[in-house]
């Protein structure tokens, strides 16, 4: 897959999540074999009125490579303006989201609100193409609802505006996360567009990741899959490779990778903004593991990082210890 001067052989990617994919989780999802990253979707006039939590949204680093910005707005104007903000970061590319189905955002003709208007979306698309040398990217779904699914005319229409690649969340915004993705779709998208196309949606186990290349699509790219399991991105490269499964993480390697992600994200943002925001991710790291009930209520109550360290590492000593009785 080629963006711009980037060129990946079958990318599994990181979606941008608001309030998930900050820098912590980007640098622990690129150490777990993610190919390629993207910051949580910021706004385009967030960005330009020097919002400062916008702007951290957008800050990264070398260690995060390759990594686009994903930016959202309907406003041509703050688009191009927020882009030329953005390439200060020198990101590797600009990506727009025109498909965030959430109500709010969906009011101000953001996100998914484009499918509705296409000659809208086009000019936001034209409007970031021009405002910056960086590649631009789009990522959008299907349609506003099962009955105007015009993804394939979005498809041509974003290249033809000059984007470099297009990402599908195999959904439309009527749907959000409900029901299945489907994927039928990609195949389709991929013979009316020279662009490489990346399929997104109802990826949760290295088998959905292997099954999706078989559609044709050029990358494909995890969201909530990966907040139940960061060891997704290495699991799905050695089953496509090997078509076997890697063992299921040891409870030692949860547990040390759950404290390893929980310092970095306190390093990162300070102690108490490091620790609640991080509740997330509790559910993932403790999935499947048996007798962690009362871990889980006393997790969510606590602030203090020694704390938090010290009940995860008694919980893997308590448990540790009942095995080998």
């Amino acid at each position: 897959m080629i963006i711009g001067k980037l060129e990946i052989e079958n990318p599994i990617a990181l979606a941008p999540m608001e309030d998930v994919t900050d820098m912590a989780f980007r640098l622990i999802c690129k150490r777990l074999g993610a190919d390629l990253v993207y910051t949580e979707f910021t706004s385009s006039e967030a960005i330009i009125r020097d919002i400062p939590r916008a702007l951290d949204k957008i800050r990264i680093t070398e260690k995060e490579r390759p990594i686009a910005i994903q930016l959202f707005g309907g406003v041509e104007e703050s688009m191009e303006r927020a882009t030329q903000k953005a390439q200060e970061f020198n990101p590797d590319f600009i990506d727009i989201n025109c498909g965030c189905w959430v109500k709010n955002h969906v009011a101000r003709g953001e996100g998914a609100a484009l499918l509705k208007d296409i000659p809208h979306f086009e000019r936001i698309v034209k409007s970031t193409v021009k405002s910056t040398p960086l590649p631009v990217t789009v990522k959008t779904r299907l349609g506003w609802d099962q009955e105007s699914i015009v993804i394939l005319d979005v498809a041509k229409m974003v290249e033809q505006a000059g984007a470099k690649a297009l990402t599908v969340h195999c959904r439309t915004r009527s749907q959000a996360h409900k029901g299945e993705a489907d994927w039928d779709w990609l195949a389709k998208i991929k013979k009316v567009v020279s662009i490489p196309v990346i399929g997104n949606g109802d990826l949760t186990t290295p088998e959905d990741v292997g099954r999706m290349f078989e559609t044709g699509c050029d990358g494909v790219m995890i969201g909530r899959g990966a907040i139940a399991n960061p060891w997704i991105f290495e699991q799905a490269k050695y089953f496509i490779k090997t078509g076997m499964k890697l063992p299921e993480p040891t409870l030692e390697e949860k547990i040390k990778l759950c404290i390893g992600h929980l310092k970095l994200s306190v390093k990162l943002k300070g102690e108490r903004n490091g620790t609640i925001p991080f509740r997330k991710h509790y559910v993932g790291y403790l999935k499947g593991i048996s007798n962690v009930s009362q871990l889980r209520t006393d997790l969510m109550q606590l602030v203090d990082l020694e704390r938090i360290v010290a009940r995860l590492n008694l919980f893997l000593q308590t448990e540790s210890a009942a095995s080998t009785c």
